[in-house]
């Protein structure tokens, strides 16, 4: 399996950005579609957006459509999350996530193989 580390959380205002990173190893990044998913106290963990291998393919929840942008860099073997006009309800666990290039069908967190451990987004009003 491929290993991830995310980075890039912290603490800001409503209507801030922050750029989320993570960092793959241990397997060919490119045989690997990713996403981000988040993860509020007390509630599920939700779909954010995801990407395919060559990055040309990308598709977001709802909530972030508009704010967010997912991209990767398959030379640096790091997918990112910018993250645009902030909000209190996007404050959560920010998690990526991998799949294989060959597996299909929805972006429920179960058809991922691999997480990282998550890094802390908290957006004040």
């Amino acid at each position: 399996q491929v290993q991830l580390v995310e980075s890039g959380g912290g603490l800001v205002q409503a209507g801030d950005s922050l750029r989320l990173s993570c960092a793959a190893s241990g397997r060919t990044f490119s045989n690997y579609a990713m996403g981000w998913f988040r993860q509020a106290p007390g509630k599920e963990r939700d779909f954010v957006a995801h990407i395919s291998w060559s990055g040309g393919s990308t598709f977001y929840a709802d909530s972030v459509k508009g704010r967010f942008t997912i991209s990767r860099d398959n030379a640096k073997n790091t997918v990112y999350l910018q993250m645009n006009s902030l909000i209190p309800e996007d404050t959560a666990v920010y998690y990526c996530a991998a799949r294989p290039v060959w597996y299909t069908g929805d972006y429920s967190p179960s058809r991922y193989v691999s997480w990282g451990q998550g890094t802390q987004v908290t957006v004040s009003s």
